[in-house]
């Protein structure tokens, strides 16, 4: 299936400024041991796949460990917005943290809506750290049959 994107240079200048921010997010450490140590510090934001079919499209995030009370769904202006937070456990007396590798805090991804995505008929479902989007087209962009008459 062939998808017709419409080209934004800005975005270009986006994933750029992304990838130059991650390269220098990378802070050298030391060990104990004298060894050196990359960490990476990652920026929080849930991964999301995006699908369609000819009824809607459905955006799928995974929220692991992440409350439903703690994610926020709005449609404004012809952009969805994912937003919330994943919060860091308490540290406990007998528990010793040796790595802490997985990002915490507040996120948020927004994504701007198809023309044919009818924006008053959104919903989502939240189960098993998924939080799945569902975006209905409208009845004008469902495909319509008509019947030709050859006279």
């Amino acid at each position: 299936m062939n998808t017709l994107t419409r080209w934004n240079p800005l975005r270009e200048m986006d994933d750029l400024q992304s990838r130059l921010a991650n390269l220098f997010e990378r802070v050298p450490t030391r060990r104990k041991d004298g060894e050196n140590e990359s960490i990476t510090v990652a920026e929080w934001a849930p991964l999301v796949d995006i699908t369609e079919d000819e009824k809607e499209y459905i955006i799928k995030a995974e929220l692991p460990e992440i409350k439903k009370e703690d994610v926020k769904v709005t449609v404004e202006n012809g952009v969805l917005t994912i937003s919330g937070e994943r919060k860091f456990e308490k540290e406990e007396k007998n528990k010793k943290y040796h790595r802490v590798e997985r990002a915490y805090g507040s996120f948020a991804r927004s994504f701007s809506l198809p023309d044919v995505a009818d924006a008053a008929k959104v919903n989502a479902e939240f189960k098993d750290g998924i939080l799945r989007i569902h975006l209905p087209k409208s009845e004008k962009a469902k495909p319509k049959q008509i019947e030709v008459n050859i006279a």
